[in-house]
């Protein structure tokens, strides 16, 4: 009914138009012209949000092919290669964008973004280095975090990461990601705090609960936390605390755990009842 409406507006002019010296199949055209350019929008809007990745990414490769000069577009399309995670299409993708005069913050952000997927971390670096400092945004500050982490830049990392938590509604990832930063400086303590944040913003993040496993079994602490869990998830986390004790020596209770997990999986866990085994057949070679 929309579109209906736009049309039958921009006919009503073409008699008027007419009298000022425009022909009326010209006018008519540029009324069907207006009528796409609309439709065209809304397709876009699309593609980007519920469309399948790889349909989306074919529509605008099309469009882009035929409008090579609209940011609007090469944005779509390179943005639709992300979706479709096909990072190293869309650096070169991202490249054509930011060229562009009207270029945005947001664009070397998302270009930035692209980059780290794709493993260009330095690239990344220097993308986003030519943000204003004044540009102040979730991702940016993720990003940020990522890259001072990849550089141990703890302070800095640190930094990012609070600042990145405090500007989402939903900051369980980002936590997640900070908690794992400190896990690998060795920090067993801030992560296990990090990740139970972590869970508490999204209780069914289970990368936060496994992770939160390993920064309590770094401590030898082999006790589940309370976290909330269902069965299947209860014996994953069984078998990696296992493993973790294991790993520091502490071989019978990680076979006691071991154990545990195979006995509350619902269903043959195999991993666990290999590694039980393969523990077993050492100790009785021993």
């Amino acid at each position: 009914m929309r579109h209906s409406g736009i049309l039958t507006v921009s006919l009503a002019g073409v008699l008027a138009l007419a009298a000022c010296g425009e022909s009326a199949d010209d006018t008519v055209n540029r009324a069907f012209q207006d009528v796409n350019v609309v439709d065209e929008s809304d397709l876009n809007d699309v593609m980007l949000t519920v469309a399948d990745p790889n349909e989306a990414v074919r529509h605008f490769q099309r469009t882009a092919a035929e409008n090579p000069d609209r940011i609007e577009v090469q944005r779509g399309l390179a943005t639709s290669l992300v979706r479709a995670k096909r990072y190293r299409e869309a650096v070169p993708a991202f490249a054509k964008v930011v060229t562009f005069d009207e270029v945005t913050s947001d664009d070397r952000v998302d270009y930035a973004d692209a980059l780290l997927r794709a493993g260009e971390w330095k690239r990344a670096e220097e993308e986003l280095d030519k943000v204003p400092p004044t540009f102040e945004t979730f991702k940016r500050y993720r990003l940020e975090a990522l890259i001072a982490d990849s550089n141990k830049e703890w302070k800095k990392a640190d930094s990012f990461y609070e600042t990145a938590a405090g500007l989402t509604t939903r900051p369980s990832g980002v936590l997640n990601n900070w908690g794992y930063s400190k896990l690998t400086r060795g920090d067993f303590k801030g992560a296990e705090v990090l990740f139970t944040d972590a869970i508490r913003q999204d209780s069914k993040l289970f990368t936060a609960k496994n992770n939160l496993i390993l920064a309590r079994g770094a401590q030898r602490n082999y006790a589940l936390p309370v976290i909330p869990i269902d069965q299947t998830e209860r014996a994953q986390l069984l078998h990696t605390l296992g493993l973790t004790a294991i790993k520091q020596g502490d071989v019978q209770t990680g076979k006691t755990l071991l154990r545990d997990a195979i006995e509350t999986h619902p269903q043959h866990f195999e991993a666990a009842v290999r590694a039980l085994r393969a523990l077993e057949n050492n100790t009785a070679d021993g």
